[in-house]
């Protein structure tokens, strides 16, 4: 579908179009984009407050817990608010200090000073300026999620530690382990005024959101940040006046960074491990909240209010930019590092924020806050903030993280990781849990267990794990020990054969064929690969009317042929053009409808004249929406094997479901949201279905197309796609992959996360998602391999990395009538195949059949 491409600009001056003020309708040109103008909403207002009053008792608590200067901490909050907030690519995450970079930065400013670590906070943020304009921020996320989740666990652990010192009124040493070994001592000389401030805050921040009741609906709005440090900052004035309290110093003697002093290999390594930890945290904190801001979205509204509207997905780059910028300044006016707290995002999430107006304004407060609420500030107590920041660690070490890379048997990387940051620090201890992360991938990459087997008269090979060069050699030997001409089944159990492994096996099967013997491959359940020769069909067997519409027209056409040849002279024959020829081209191609509508009239219409009849008194009742792709190689009836009244059909360029009333957007498509509503609302269908289909050209277009297209038609409704190439190039999802294999290209992984993608559109339907919510309605993802003749549905487990994983499983051929189905996509993936081994086909009349898809030797896409 070239023709889908844009290929030219086609830039409107402004000049040509009429004035607002003429009264003259553009229904064809776009709006402006709403995102463009900074726009304060009552929800956005309520959002910063309520950050606000998390992120002042939060950010002093981090400038305690790491020894720095308390007013440093505000001037990240408000940086990172007001700069990161206007500049950065999420627009609901909510930037400050840092808390994963809680020991680097205490553990910097004892070696180098203060000044010094400001110099190295600029030198971070320049250096993750530098990677977000090289576009390297979803390069960052390819990390394993172990090593990220064992960091952070890592931090907290040490977090936790250091500041239960604080809790108990002492000072936090130098390292972990010195705070580990030095608790004892530590608990036998107790002052009770800072363990009694520190245990009321830590009671507080448990109990505050589980009051029940009334009184729980009431209070519950207050962040319980607030209502914890608020409330020991209260007791603590009456009860302990002598405690330790915040010491705000004036802004005149506010350090400001200086030249870096110390080796330049020492100072190199911290600016990395800044820039390391600041911007894993920042990437992650940011795919969290796209998460959570897609749930609610999708959420269906709670009395009867207006659904929260779909939020764009983060551009990485773009904040790993800003956040660099923020860190550059912060470093530049005395302030923490900087990065995005998933804290901090969460809670403005759940405030209801739709817009980066909400984390702006959230700076602003913290600015006015810092500057005139200096006495209010240093009444609360160093052991409530300390308190406040030993949850946050204690948080971190998330025991939903570590089920799941116990479920993915990732937690000696995970352990791994999170013991080297203990005991050696940050960067050495990502070190030492991406080393046990590749140790462990070759040690399963290696491990392929082979097997022979005989079973009635045949040799029964089955090969578990992946088949790389570094099997070959047991492979061939096992395969060489088997008589030369035996009949083998080949089962193989993996989803990976290189270029070596697949030679080794296609040598050998060639051979054993020359030599009379029979070789099948099947995949893990016993489902054969490819299709034999002997199942090709011939080309004019009838089975649906439309079945030999290719046969009668090449032999109608060679009957004309014969014909007019043989009524002509050699002269009249030798003298025919390719005009002429292409005339008749034309005048056959015109009456193509008109044979094709006549052989309904004769073959087809006495069949379903009565069934039509009775549809046409009764009225239409199909149970499905299918909605599919305009290609003509799609035949929805043939291939659901469905008549007339069965399917509610929409089809259109690409299979796409555009959002409904989506802000922002150029122009919004209302006939397929129409067509949905109708379905759902009116013919009341059981089921919705997007089919997608191999060689889409809509989403060829999609992938070759340029970010200055020409805004014709075709673009404007192709952009409804975007999503979906957006979806697929980021690592935030898995994969979207086929039973068996992975996708042969980057064309079959767009058409197949377009489904997924799709879906998500579907869901943001009101009707839909109301039926849905009533659990009245089901939704069905699939693909349709044009070559192959075969049909894929969608199927969601759980992944081995942040989301679902979405596998097309393979429909098995279906059962004789009244037998039950070999396959229910309700109990999960049908057979997974392996690997595509097809035999030779012998060439029918109508041209080779088509042969079954195989990996392509030596190629592998990562999921």
């Amino acid at each position: 579908m070239s023709a889908c491409v844009p290929t030219r600009n086609d830039h409107t001056s402004r000049s040509s179009r009429p004035p607002r003020a003429s009264g003259i309708k553009r229904p064809h040109s776009p709006p402006p984009p709403r995102g463009r103008r900074f726009r304060i909403s009552g929800a956005n207002l309520s959002a910063s407050i309520t950050v606000f009053l998390i992120a002042v008792p939060m950010s002093l608590g981090l400038a305690v817990a790491m020894d720095a200067p308390l007013e440093a901490g505000l001037v990240s909050a408000a940086i990172g608010g007001i700069v990161a907030g206007l500049l950065g690519g999420a627009p609901l995450q909510v930037s400050g200090p840092s808390a994963g970079l809680t020991v680097v930065t205490a553990e910097l400013i004892q070696i180098y000073g203060w000044r010094t670590t400001c110099a190295i906070t600029i030198g971070a943020g320049l250096l993750q300026i530098l990677l977000g304009s090289l576009r390297a921020a979803r390069s960052a996320l390819a990390v394993s999620p172990a090593i990220v989740h064992g960091t952070l666990a890592g931090i907290g652990v040490a977090i936790a530690l250091a500041q239960l010192h604080i809790v108990l009124g002492s000072t936090p040493q130098s390292s972990v382990l010195d705070n580990a070994l030095s608790l004892p001592a530590q608990l036998t000389q107790l002052s009770p005024a800072a363990p009694f401030i520190g245990g009321l805050t830590i009671a507080l921040l448990v109990l505050w959101p589980r009051l029940p009741g009334r009184l729980g609906l009431m209070v519950g709005r207050i962040p319980a940040a607030l209502a914890a440090v608020a409330i020991a900052t209260a007791v603590a004035a009456v009860a302990t006046p002598g405690i330790a309290r915040v010491d705000l110093p004036s802004w005149r003697s506010h350090a400001l960074p200086e030249l870096p002093q110390g080796p330049a290999a020492a100072l190199a390594t911290a600016v990395l491990t800044v820039m390391l930890v600041a911007s894993l945290e920042s990437l992650l904190s940011a795919v969290a909240v796209d998460k959570l801001a897609a749930d609610r979205a999708a959420a269906p509204p709670k009395d009867g209010t207006t659904p929260a509207t779909p939020v764009k997905r983060s551009d990485l780059d773009r904040e790993l930019r800003a956040q660099g910028i923020a860190n550059a300044l912060a470093g530049m006016f005395g302030g923490l590092p900087v990065s995005g707290g998933a804290v901090r995002s969460s809670a403005n999430v759940r405030a209801g924020a739709t817009g980066r107006s909400a984390t702006v304004l959230h700076g602003f407060w913290v600015l006015l806050a810092a500057l005139l609420l200096v006495a209010a500030l240093e009444w609360i107590p160093l052991a409530a903030l300390a308190a406040l920041v030993m949850v946050v660690g204690i948080q971190m070490v998330s025991f939903a993280h570590i089920r799941n890379v116990h479920k993915h048997r990732e937690f000696p990387v995970y352990g791994a990781t999170i013991t080297g940051v203990i005991l050696a620090g940050v960067l050495k201890g990502v070190a030492i849990g991406i080393a046990v992360a590749v140790v462990i991938a070759l040690h399963r990459l290696a491990r392929t267990r082979i097997t022979v087997a005989e079973q009635e008269g045949r040799y029964v090979v089955t090969v578990r794990g992946q088949l790389t060069f570094l099997a070959v050699p047991r492979l061939s030997r096992t395969l060489g020990r088997l008589p030369q001409g035996a009949d083998a089944i080949v089962e193989l159990d993996g989803f990976f054969i290189d270029h070596a492994a697949y030679e080794t096996i296609q040598e050998w099967r060639t051979s054993q064929i020359a030599l009379g013997g029979r070789i099948v491959f099947t995949g893990r359940s016993g489902g054969r690969i490819g299709e034999p020769a002997s199942a090709a069909h011939s080309c004019c067997r009838p089975w649906t009317p439309w079945r030999n519409h290719h046969c009668h027209d090449r032999s109608e056409h060679a009957i004309e042929s014969a014909a007019s040849t043989a009524s002509a002279s050699p002269t009249t024959a030798s003298a025919a053009t390719p005009a002429s020829t292409a005339a008749a081209g034309d005048r056959r191609g015109a009456h193509w409808l008109l044979r094709g509508l006549s052989s309904f009239q004769r073959t087809t219409a006495p069949l379903v004249r009565e069934e039509l009849a009775r549809l046409a008194a009764e009225g239409q009742r199909p149970s499905q929406l299918f909605l599919t792709c305009a290609d003509s190689r799609l035949v929805t009836s043939m291939i659901t094997s469905s008549g007339p009244g069965d399917l509610f059909t929409v089809r259109n360029v690409g299979n796409l479901v555009p959002l409904p009333d989506t802000e922002g957007e150029e122009s919004s498509d209302d006939s397929v949201a129409a067509a949905i509503e109708y379905a759902v609302d009116v013919l009341k269908v059981e089921s919705i279905t997007i089919c997608g289909h191999s060689g889409c050209g809509a989403m060829q277009a999609l992938l070759g197309g340029a970010p200055d297209a020409p805004r014709t038609p075709l673009w404007r409704w192709l952009r409804h796609g975007l999503p979906s190439l957006e979806r697929m190039k980021s690592r935030h999802h898995t994969w979207a992959r086929i039973s068996g294999r992975m996708p042969t290209d980057a064309v079959e992984q767009l058409c197949l996360t377009n489904v997924v993608q799709q879906l998500d559109h579907l869901r943001a339907h009101e009707s839909v998602a109301r039926r849905l919510a009533a659990g009245t309605l089901q939704l069905h993802g699939m693909y349709f391999h044009v070559g192959e003749a075969q049909a894929y549905l969608l199927t969601e487990g759980e992944s081995s990395g942040t989301g679902p994983d979405e596998v097309f499983a393979r429909v098995a051929p279906g059962p004789e009538p009244g037998t039950e189905p070999s396959w229910d996509p309700s109990r999960g993936p049908g057979p997974e195949l392996t690997a595509e081994l097809a035999p030779e086909a012998s060439p029918q009349p109508c041209g080779p059949p088509v042969r079954a898809a195989h990996a392509v030797p030596g190629t592998a896409v990562d999921a």
